[in-house]
């Protein structure tokens, strides 16, 4: 039985691949280099049935008498292909324009980032750029299927949307923002290979490109939903396309209502924590003046891109420095901090698994200001270390189990963990004062509030507006920060819930251990115990805690 999963999850990791080749890019893994994502009907149609096979050979397998890895292998590879097929069967990408992550806005980046080792894998990136446009014409028609059946996007994404594509449309052809790509290796003529490429990009992209935008502006846009109307409560079958949204994004069987209530008590919990560390960082214990002043005051805010890496790469430092006293296994790829001007507020790319890259967190210092010398640590300690690059480096060089464990992303497990090391930063002292741990504050308070936003609008009915103010009201953030962040929500529905749900959970193994195990408990053992077996559902990860609090008693 267990060479039977192995070999259906080695079929699996293929299936990902081929299905997902810029990621399969990432990971160095050459063989789909000349294609890019398929988002047409068809090819969507084709996944889901072929996900729902590698569902069905899982389930089938009896886990009884399995080894504890290839059991997890077997529920893992079940719940990712089954929920993958769930929510593609809500066909969500006729409704999705995203002006935060969207194609439009994040393909610069991320093609500059793929490894280009040699001529072959060159050539292949004329053949990506081919596939890049196609991608822009099948995204076009997937907004017409689901105009034609009265599914729209809201009207504030659309408009944005149409904005970033006239800006890029205005750029000479030689300053197209994709020719940006990395130099080649073994390429004899690099700059031929780079005409061919611009010759693809004037050819075939800008007319994708400018065929997109006329879609949004002539046809979507007049017939968009109003902003009040943003969330998929306003679709017919918005309530289960959530559902199933949130049963991928937190692995758990919560209600909309359920997960909304989690979000109204943190932020009532946090509100005492601020007036406890306000008097020193504010000289108030007052909420209403704290939150105020970590928004507006000047002198709490950074003035430019440099000085926001600076103090990222300070605080990355720090902890690399302090990780052997809390973790037992420790990754081999290192981790480093970028600059870009594009994209989320902050986000990871995990290390090339060939070594030709490491780890690499982007913060978007588009707006400076915008960035509280507050946020920089816990944002670090987030998506670098303890954060991402810690749990998704180890996972990568883990041996012993399938490949697409060691490369699979459950959000709760993996933003979970992420907001945990935030507050566990706090433990290991990395916070070097007390406005930096009041930082902490702020980034749970913008993960409670996603909690009560997201369903508020995906489920509740609110409009863009309302969501704004809540955010507003309960947290530091401004207003410009408040907007993008629910323009992303109402772009990705209850992504968003995985990050303060998977943290609670991780919270309450811990303290679940601990008070099992008192004086045996091992802190770096414990997350041995999460990290060292991939990512994995909230309930699978239960387990194997609990599975190791036992062994670890019975060796006493």
């Amino acid at each position: 039985m267990a060479d039977d999963i192995n070999a259906i999850a080695a079929d699996y990791f293929e299936f990902r691949l081929r299905t997902s080749p810029t990621w399969a890019h990432q990971l160095a893994a050459y063989q789909y280099a000349d294609t890019f994502e398929d988002v047409s009907r068809a090819a969507e149609d084709a996944e889901i049935a072929e996900a729902r096979a590698f569902a069905t050979q899982a389930e089938r397998i009896p886990p009884d008498g399995l080894a504890p890895q290839d059991r997890i292998t077997r529920e893992m590879l079940a719940f990712d292909a089954a929920s993958r097929a769930d929510l593609a069967e809500a066909r969500l990408l006729e409704v999705e324009v995203d002006p935060i992550s969207g194609p439009q806005a994040m393909l610069p980046l991320m093609l500059a980032k793929l490894s280009i080792p040699s001529a072959t894998v060159a050539e292949a990136i004329v053949g990506k750029f081919r596939g890049v446009a196609r991608m822009f014409v099948d995204l076009g028609e997937r907004h017409r299927e689901g105009a034609a059946r009265g599914r729209t996007p809201p009207v504030y994404p659309v408009r944005q949307t149409i904005r970033q594509l006239d800006a890029w449309l205005e750029r000479p052809i030689e300053d197209d923002p994709l020719l940006g790509v990395a130099d080649p290796t073994g390429v004899a003529d690099p700059a031929g290979w780079r005409d061919r490429l611009r010759d693809v990009v004037a050819r075939d992209m800008r007319p994708a490109l400018a065929g997109y935008r006329a879609v949004l502006h002539d046809e979507i846009l007049p017939r968009a939903r109003a902003n009040e109307r943003c969330g998929l409560a306003w679709l017919s079958d918005g309530g289960p396309a959530y559902e199933r949204a949130i049963r991928l994004h937190t692995t758990r069987d919560l209600s909309a209502q359920e997960i909304h209530d989690v979000g109204l008590h943190q932020l009532a919990r946090l509100s005492d924590e601020y007036r406890e560390l306000g008097p020193a960082v504010l000289g108030t214990d007052d909420l209403e003046r704290i939150l105020e002043g970590l928004r507006s005051d000047p002198a709490l805010h950074h003035t430019s891109g440099p000085e926001i890496v600076a103090a990222s790469k300070a605080a990355l430092a720090r902890a690399t420095a302090a990780m052997g006293d809390w973790f037992g296994v420790l990754p081999g790829a290192g981790c480093d901090v970028e600059e870009t001007q594009s994209g989320a507020v902050a986000f990871y790319l995990p290390p090339v698994p060939d070594g030709s890259r490491g780890g690499v967190f982007f913060m978007n210092t588009s707006e400076p200001a915008a960035w509280g010398r507050f946020d920089v640590e816990s944002t670090v300690y987030h998506e670098g270390i303890p954060g991402h690059h810690l749990q998704l480096a180890i996972a990568s060089e883990l041996t012993g189990i399938p490949e697409f464990r060691r490369h699979s992303w459950v959000t709760a497990y993996g933003e979970g963990w992420g907001l945990y090391a935030e507050r566990l930063a706090d433990e290991m002292g990395l916070y070097s004062t007390p406005l930096d741990r009041i930082g902490m504050l702020s980034n749970d308070s913008l993960r409670a509030c996603r909690l009560v936003v997201d369903t508020g609008i995906h489920a509740l009915g609110w409009g863009r507006e309302e969501a704004i103010a809540f955010m507003v009201r309960n947290s530091p953030i401004r207003e410009a920060h408040a907007r993008a962040e629910v323009d992303r929500y109402i772009a990705s529905p209850g992504q968003a819930l995985g990050y303060m749900i998977g943290r609670l959970e991780i919270q309450r193994m811990r303290a679940e251990a601990e008070a099992a195990l008192v004086e045996r408990f091992d802190i770096a053992a414990f997350h041995d115990a999460v990290l060292t077996s991939g990512c994995m559902p909230l309930a699978m990860l239960d387990r194997v805690v609990r599975d190791w609090a036992a062994s670890v008693a019975r060796a006493a």
